[in-house]
């Protein structure tokens, strides 16, 4: 029998007043299952299980899992967030939920380069065309693509080991998110099933949930790093000053993303309903906000860390190393403008 996840331990996002500097009481086991070396899509598999995760799951209970995950290791919630994402959007389109042994990735980037265009054979939907940045396009089992359609873009759900399906193995030189090889994959004519009616995927509020999701695990990478440092540093002997300011300046960063994503996880999971517009918006004011906070923790767990973690504590110097990717993955000042912009508009409509 599978181990039961903890659901009343403490927890970051809902409990902002709880310390986040300790080890919550059921990592053991969760820990065994995001270090074991099962193979990727058993790991994604059981991860989900053992923390209760579905397509009907809250967004809370999504961001909270997650963000533990990441401070245990940033690639595991890396792979098992994609995932989570496609449950979601196949339970929202309904669909029945998928075989509980298949790991699923979510392919959404464009590249003028890398196109694939949906069309009907008759009755199926078959994809055409080939889609860059599909991560661990070579091991997972299923992954719901974005590709072009006459009447719009189109989400289709599509087994990755179909033979018209012929992921790219390509060099992965990365050092941060190793384990996250992101090549391309081709398809020749591959049948498809289409998931929502064109433009759909998009267009849905719940696509700016997904947006937080991501900024949750970033958060739990940031969280990692910082509780090691902390710990180095309580376990120093005599006054460090210096010490102690990095430790309130990490203390006050940590409490305001757990606010910020708070209050969002209330909204997201609250009675309201937003419009796409709405829904984005706030996901652009969180994502920035958490953005540039773990940015701040990074730098700050590395600083009371000391030198000794990023070259003796393998779990430091990963997190590091994958913290950095991931954050790279963001628009950055991009999505700072889109939110200014989006500001501006509404602006221009509240006056005609």
């Amino acid at each position: 029998m599978d181990p039961q996840f903890d659901t009343t331990s403490s927890r970051i996002i809902t409990s902002t007043l709880e310390p986040w500097w300790d080890v919550p009481d059921f990592r053991g086991n969760l820990t065994k299952l995001v270090t074991s070396n099962a193979p990727t899509v058993e790991k994604i598999t059981a991860l989900a299980r053992f923390l209760q995760l579905t397509g009907q799951t809250s967004q809370t209970d999504q961001w909270e899992r997650l963000l533990q995950i990441a401070a245990i290791d940033i690639g595991v919630a890396r792979m098992l967030e994609p995932h989570v994402d496609a449950l979601g959007i196949l339970a929202e389109a309904g669909h029945d939920a998928p075989d509980p042994h298949s790991a699923w990735g979510v392919y959404a980037a464009d590249l003028p380069t890398h196109r694939v265009t949906a069309t009907e054979d008759g009755a199926q939907t078959v994809l055409f065309g080939e889609k860059a940045w599909c991560s661990l396009a070579t091991e997972l089992s299923h992954a719901i693509i974005i590709a072009a359609g006459s009447d719009g873009n189109r989400a289709c759900a599509v087994n990755l080991r179909h033979p018209r399906v012929r992921p790219q193995s390509s060099a992965w030189p990365s050092l941060g998110l190793k384990e996250i090889p992101s090549g391309s994959v081709a398809f020749d004519r591959a049948p498809a099933t289409s998931v929502g009616p064109p433009n759909w995927y998009l267009d849905r509020p719940s696509f700016a949930w997904g947006g937080i999701r991501v900024a949750a695990c970033w958060f739990g990478g940031a969280l990692g790093m910082a509780r090691i440092a902390a710990q180095l540093h309580l376990k120093r002997t005599g006054p460090s000053p210096m010490g102690e300011l990095q430790l309130g300046q990490l203390d006050a960063e940590i409490f305001a993303v757990r606010t910020v994503l708070s209050q969002a996880a209330t909204a997201a999971d609250g009675d309201e309903k937003f419009s796409r517009a709405q829904a984005w918006r706030l996901a652009l004011r969180v994502r920035n906000t958490v953005y540039r906070s773990v940015q701040r923790i990074q730098l700050l767990s590395r600083e009371l860390a000391g030198p000794a973690a990023l070259t003796g504590d393998a779990a430091f110097a990963k997190a590091d190393a994958d913290l950095t990717v991931y954050l790279s993955q963001h628009h950055g000042p991009r999505d700072e403008a889109a939110l200014g912009e989006n500001l501006c508009a509404e602006s221009d409509l509240d006056e005609l």
